[in-house]
């Protein structure tokens, strides 16, 4: 969301700021364009004032012009043209010069040699070829062309009166002013953008991040949920879909400590109301004078025990109140194998701890690889670690068991060897732990011999 902000943010800033250049662009253009016009028909009534006085008098009215002022043009007149040293060309350059001489030519006649160019205020030549403007003395009106802070470009025109008679103007046009090809944007404008654009995209970070890291909670505790019933309401803050999220969430939460609770006591209490039924049994059944219906009657009654210590058994081996740790998954399997160093081969390969229930875990590996051992005689352990989960195969060297039992095997009382250790609890245990983590354990035969249990244990967001 914050990436697709910025780029938004950034091609929004990048098209208002090219209109808003283009706009700026055209209005000063068409300016320049209007205030040339002007400047060029303010030329014609110059030329045709002086083309109308006597030669006698031109050179008074010069003088009058520099002393009083009167004008905004720097009049002289030369015997020559005098050469001029162009600034750079530039579409709006051409432009203006086009339209001034369209409009003189169009009033004077065509007939006349006009000369119109732009030439820089340090680099123009007046009088003749070797006087620079910079050079003249204030009084003669030079003061009029020379603005230090800008230096705009001054257009210069000349126009032959007659023989060896060039009637030369220079004025600078009225801002904005003709300068070099403007850059797209100016250094002030994109020091803007840049502070603007700064500023907003800090402000749309720090309301992304009040608005998400409630929701980077609730994520967290839902990963660590399926583990973990015992956690504390979540604080219900954020937006308004976040909170609602997070009151379900707590709601859920609540529903379901309440219904584990409720199951625990349920459980409890059937082990209590059992076991008093069972024991008055057990003592009318030494009261009957037949041993073998006596013998009958306990092994009825030891079977009953052993169904209600293994459902005891089977809620409480999840250990549904123990509290989530880093777990050193390298360290706990060293401790399952104990001193079956010969029985047991580890295979690990594991980049960080896990975080989970250390003695459930243990209590579920533990199973699975004792089970390897009973009925495999060797196990191999192999431990595939990532960013995303973490992968113990448990493969053992028996002969496997038939396809049609591998749906089964879980079911709890359901064994599949007739030997009289265990009660079919085993490996179902360890499946509600692993499930109790968000995992899976999948068993198969292994293409080489022997089955394979394979346990998936995502890794908490």
């Amino acid at each position: 969301m914050l990436l697709l902000t910025v780029v938004s943010v950034v091609l929004a800033q990048s098209l208002t700021s090219l209109f808003w250049v283009t706009q700026i662009a055209d209005t000063e253009k068409n300016a320049v364009i209007a205030n040339a016009q002007n400047l060029a028909n303010s030329a014609v009534s110059t030329i045709s004032f002086f083309q109308k006085l006597p030669n006698s008098y031109r050179h008074l009215v010069l003088e009058q012009l520099r002393d009083l002022g009167g004008s905004r043009f720097f009049v002289s007149l030369n015997k020559k043209m005098i050469d001029i040293n162009p600034i750079n060309d530039s579409d709006l350059k051409q432009q203006v010069l086009r339209d001034m001489k369209s409009i003189v030519q169009k009033k004077l006649g065509e007939h006349r040699t006009l000369y119109l160019e732009f030439s820089s205020p340090d680099d123009l030549h007046v009088i003749n070829n070797n006087i620079l403007l910079k050079d003249l003395p204030p009084s003669w009106g030079a003061y009029s062309l020379m603005i230090p802070s800008v230096s705009p470009p001054i257009l210069v025109l000349q126009m032959e009166l007659g023989e060896n008679e060039w009637l030369y103007l220079a004025a600078v046009l009225p801002p904005p002013y003709l300068l070099d090809d403007p850059s797209p944007i100016s250094t002030q404008q994109f020091v803007s953008i840049t502070v603007t654009t700064f500023i907003l995209l800090t402000f749309i970070y720090l309301i992304f991040y009040w608005q998400t890291q409630p929701l980077k909670n609730l994520a967290s505790a839902v990963g660590e949920f399926s583990i973990d019933f015992t956690k504390p309401p979540l604080v219900e803050q954020g937006a308004m879909e976040i909170v609602a999220a997070t009151r379900a969430f707590n709601h859920m939460q609540q529903k379901l400590q309440s219904y584990i609770k409720d199951r625990e006591e349920v459980f409890r209490s059937i082990s209590h109301d059992l076991k008093t039924p069972i024991t008055r049994l057990r003592l009318r059944a030494e009261l009957l004078e037949d041993e073998k219906q006596t013998d009958a009657f306990n092994v009825d009654l030891e079977d009953l025990e052993m169904l209600v210590k293994a459902a005891l058994q089977t809620v409480k081996d999840t250990n549904i109140h123990e509290n989530i740790d880093n777990i050193n998954i390298d360290k706990l399997l060293k401790q399952i194998v104990g001193t079956q160093k010969d029985l047991i081969r580890l295979h690990i390969n594991t980049k960080d701890t896990f975080r989970g229930k250390p003695h459930a875990l243990k209590r579920a590996l533990s199973n699975v690889i004792d089970n390897g051992v009973k009925y495999g005689g060797k196990v191999d352990v192999f431990v595939k670690d990532s960013a995303h989960s973490l992968v113990i195969t448990v493969r053992d060297q028996g002969p496997g068991i038939a396809e049609s039992d591998l749906s089964s095997i879980f079911t709890p009382y359901v064994r599949l060897h007739n030997d009289k250790q265990g009660h079919g609890l085993g490996l179902g245990i360890a499946r509600n732990i692993i499930q109790a983590h968000g995992g899976e354990i999948h068993l198969f035969n292994h293409p080489q011999g022997g089955l394979a249990v394979c346990v998936i244990l995502p890794r908490a967001c």
